[in-house]
């Protein structure tokens, strides 16, 4: 642990990746303290190449300041850039320029579009589907037996879904999870095209490298959902690409719309479930107490430990806001032209909201968690998808793998933007036909799927 007095040292550098590379219980106990500390604080963001970077930001660490901060579009401003510490080149505007860079009217005109793939409707459609590829993953982790859980089980669930809601063939699904990986995993090894060195000591030619591949990453994710919609818009189908280009109401995405939404889709869809089910299966593993909890009513608790999941682990750690105007905040002078991070991780910490915030309990009430964004206009379109997506697959793996667990500790990956889990070792007894949890056809129609 730190020292208390490295709190300060610590807390200047939350814009560094080498701070994220600390153990996350040593990554809480700093935030923990800034919680204490008060009002918002100042850290330090080091100097990127071919980016407007450098400087530094205020960190909002309270549920309270990150609620505020959320709801106030008018003062926290989501543009230029919500999704990255730096401001990327106005070159790179086409690809990430996304709706979360937004603010309304814009914001509000295109999230009325893509809105039709999340109503109550159009999702209670999906849920035969969403049952058949569940069955259909463990079915081949049954016969293929264990190897890592994120690439066999929590990666595939919400890349596929994606993927079919846009009308994209399955022969690019491991292209775009590829994609995805080059694209939010830039500041990992892993991912990064093998470069371990980090912030201000990254050399030109490190940078280039890492650079390229990011953008190659996001040029062939946008250029793949612009040609989708092309053909969508000269030959409309059912799918959801068809219902962005073709008009309704007069309202449609451009091609360049498209495909920058089209990147936040896989970034913002896939990997807050793909994270949240390898989290889930760690801290049912971890804390067996509540798996007993979860598997003797689970109708009647999932969808408090999925709450409890995404609070727990929060897959999106932080996003960006930009100050509109001079303006006193929570004891600090906030200066038009700063930049604050919301942390959701500090904010579902926060000890004057949650009792006991460090434990993991699927029977906590209230659960005001920020894990799918704070109150306001950038509340997370695809929570209700996600929250299904992790009710299915979580009711497959327990009715047929009661006893499946982790084995060991999670690889996480290298962010201070995803609270992503690279790889993950399981195993499980052989299916006996024992089942734990009712059969889907045994469930009650819950309010969600009721369309209410």
């Amino acid at each position: 642990m730190l020292h208390p007095g490295d709190l300060e040292v610590e807390a200047s550098k939350l814009g560094f990746v080498s701070f994220w590379a600390h153990p996350p219980a040593v990554r809480e106990d700093v935030f923990a303290r800034l919680r204490r500390a008060g009002g918002p604080t100042w850290f330090l963001m080091p100097r990127v190449r071919m980016t407007k970077s450098g400087g530094g930001a205020w960190a909002l660490v309270t549920h309270e300041q990150v609620s505020e901060a959320s709801r106030n579009a008018a003062l926290f401003s989501s543009e230029p850039s919500a999704n990255s510490f730096a401001d990327l080149p106005r070159w790179l505007a086409p690809y990430f320029g996304s709706m979360i860079n937004m603010d309304d009217p814009r914001h509000g005109q295109i999230r009325r579009v893509v809105s039709r793939a999340f109503t109550p409707k159009v999702l209670a459609k999906m849920e035969q589907d969403l049952q058949r590829r569940a069955t259909r993953i463990v079915d081949e982790i049954v016969a293929d037996g264990p190897t890592d859980f994120v690439t066999q089980v929590a990666a595939r669930l919400p890349i596929e879904v994606i993927c079919d809601m846009m009308g994209i063939p399955e022969r690019h699904h491991q292209q775009i999870q590829a994609w995805t990986n080059s694209v939010l995993g830039y500041t990992d090894p892993e991912y990064n095209g093998n470069i371990p060195r980090v912030d201000d000591d990254l050399t030109t030619l490190d940078m280039v490298k890492s650079f390229t591949r990011f953008v190659r990453a996001g040029r062939g994710l946008f250029r793949l959902a612009r040609e989708l919609g092309e053909e969508r818009r000269r030959h409309p189908t059912d799918d959801l690409t068809s219902k962005l280009v073709t008009a309704q109401d007069g309202e449609t995405l451009t091609p360049q719309e498209l495909g920058s939404f089209f990147i936040l889709l896989v970034a913002a869809g896939n990997e807050t479930t793909r994270n949240a089910l390898a989290h889930a299966l760690h801290l049912f593993t971890v804390h067996p107490d509540q798996r007993r909890l979860l598997l003797e009513d689970f109708d009647g608790r999932i969808a408090g430990a999925i709450e409890e999941v995404v609070r727990h682990s929060t897959p999106v750690i932080q996003f960006r806001r930009n100050v509109t105007r001079d303006c006193e905040f929570h004891g600090r002078h906030l200066r038009k032209g700063d930049k604050v991070v919301l942390f959701y991780n500090s904010a579902n910490r926060d000890e004057t909201v949650f009792e006991d915030p460090a434990r993991f309990d699927i029977l906590r009430k209230p659960n005001k968690h920020l894990g799918f964004g704070g109150p306001g206009p950038h509340f997370c379109l695809g929570a209700n998808l996600a929250r299904r997506e992790l009710t299915v697959m979580l009711r497959e793996l327990f009715t047929r793998l009661p006893d499946i667990r982790t084995v060991g500790e999670p690889d996480l990956l290298r962010s201070y933007f995803i609270n992503g889990i690279k790889h993950l070792s399981y195993d499980y007894t052989r299916p006996t036909g024992q089942s734990s949890v009712p059969a889907l056809d045994q469930q009650k129609e819950t309010p969600w799927q009721a369309g209410r």
